[in-house]
């Protein structure tokens, strides 16, 4: 029994190392992918150790490599005579090949240990760090136009794709903690950036709940989060919004860019249909009416000269997912953003929302979503196809939704065809734990990605 249990542990100890050698081995010629810009450099260090040997034989005139070689010639013979050739050859041979791997291990293992300490990072292997920055860097310039939460939810999906993000952003927010500072400090409302940051951050769930965190006491920080704090500290510091934003990416690890759609002080009207004319982002939902127009004080605000630059070197543009009025529109009112996504010619695509929003969309269809924009904008096509969900939500969200008067956004498909827009029907569904509905971020972003390179290529 005990000869058993034995041969049973020295089998399993046997795999274990076949396991581990075989994925050391397995990352050891990860080194060699293409697009690492590896095997160049180790090719040149190596022909500039052959011609530096090469120089100093010239300039000593051969005579102590003429000795050394005849030494090691000698060395060889003895070991030859006392191994054949085709013996001793493959012995040093390999035991060179294990000392140079074994050196290069040890080197990187080093490397490793600077670069990612020990309980930042985790596990994962340098290379494959490499590999994943790599792949990232080279995914598609994505311009990504909204605000509120679903601008940020959809950025934590497609940050997994793409590094070359830029998220454009409203700053027409005037309600809650930001527009307290809006008021106090004069600065741009920080809300919907400050979202967005944490989203693209590397450390996201700790960057997020750090962000998020709101002050329940102290004399002036009562409602206050500390990310909005942070950036408003950070726009005094370096001057404007802009800096404050390029600053805090930097500090953050930031994986892309978020930018204001604009640096003015923006503030949204809407005229009602009962003619109602109602001023502030914050308003506009409480107002409880039917908007017909939607407008910004001052009525042409000046572009970032950033977010055009980045709307014009965009591989992909996405408008949305975000509330309708207040977060997606209020950046397309700034009339050279609008005017450059109208100029491309690259694959551009808008996010419906899932739901009716009460006090902006009740009763709204998909189409009517899609005329919104197009009126907004003087009625232009800024995008040639909309991403629907297809699914209904559960029927205990519906009738928790129906108590707030919030209904499924209905797809009317002979009424989206007539706006001459394409339908991308996906499953992109999340309903959390409380019964709230929201775009599944990986979902989503894989659709996306997937509609975008159909596009792409059919072009």
């Amino acid at each position: 029994m005990s000869i058993g249990f034995l041969r049973q542990a020295l089998n399993t100890l046997q795999k274990q190392s076949r396991s581990r050698t075989s994925h050391r081995v397995n990352q050891w010629f990860k080194w060699l992918s293409p697009g690492l810009s590896i095997k160049r450099w180790l090719l040149i260090s190596v022909g500039g150790v052959l011609l530096a040997s090469l120089g100093l034989a010239i300039w000593i005139k051969l005579t102590p490599i003429f000795w050394l070689i005849e030494l090691l010639r000698g060395f060889l013979g003895v070991i030859t005579d006392i191994l054949p050739n085709y013996i001793s050859g493959p012995l040093v041979l390999l035991g060179g090949l294990l000392l140079l791997l074994w050196g290069q291990t040890r080197t990187v293992g080093s490397i490793t240990k600077v670069l990612r300490p020990e309980g930042q990072g985790g596990q994962e292997e340098l290379i494959d760090v490499l590999l994943a920055h790599r792949r990232l860097y080279r995914g598609p310039k994505i311009v990504v136009i909204g605000g509120g939460t679903g601008l940020s939810n959809l950025l934590r999906g497609l940050k997994t794709y793409s590094a070359n993000i830029t998220a454009i952003v409203t700053v027409a927010d005037d309600g809650g903690s930001s527009g307290r500072l809006r008021q106090e400090f004069g600065v741009l409302p920080p809300g919907d950036i400050r979202n967005c940051l944490a989203a693209l951050a590397d450390e996201e769930k700790l960057l997020t709940e750090l962000f998020q965190y709101r002050f329940r006491a102290g004399d002036g920080l009562t409602g206050h989060s500390f990310g909005n704090l942070f950036l408003t500290a950070m726009s005094d510091i370096t001057g404007d919004l802009e800096r404050a934003v390029a600053a805090s990416s930097r500090v953050l690890a930031v994986r892309g860019q978020v930018l204001p759609a604009t640096l003015s002080d923006v503030r949204l009207w809407a005229e009602l249909a009962d003619g109602r004319r109602i001023e502030g982002e914050s308003n506009i939902p409480k107002a409880d009416g039917k908007i017909v127009k939607i407008g910004c004080i001052p009525s042409n605000p000046p572009a970032l000269p950033a977010a055009i630059k980045a709307l014009k070197e965009a591989d992909y543009i996405i408008i949305g997912p975000g509330s309708l009025y207040t977060s997606l529109i209020p950046n397309l009112l700034v009339p050279e953003i609008a005017d450059a996504i109208a100029a491309t010619k690259v694959p551009r695509i808008y996010v419906c929302n899932i739901m009716t929003q009460p006090g902006e969309t009740q009763g709204y269809s998909v189409a009517d979503h899609i005329s919104a924009i197009d009126n907004a904008c003087g009625h232009r096509r800024l995008f040639d196809a909309v991403l629907v969900h297809k699914k209904s939500p559960s029927a205990q969200t519906l009738l928790r939704y129906a108590q707030q008067n919030s209904h499924p956004v209905f797809l009317d498909r002979e009424a989206v065809s007539l706006l001459g827009r394409r339908i991308v029907p996906a499953n992109i569904l999340y309903e959390d734990e409380i019964g709230f509905v929201r775009h599944n971020p990986q979902k989503l972003a894989r659709v996306l990605l997937r509609w975008y390179s159909g596009a792409h290529h059919g072009r």
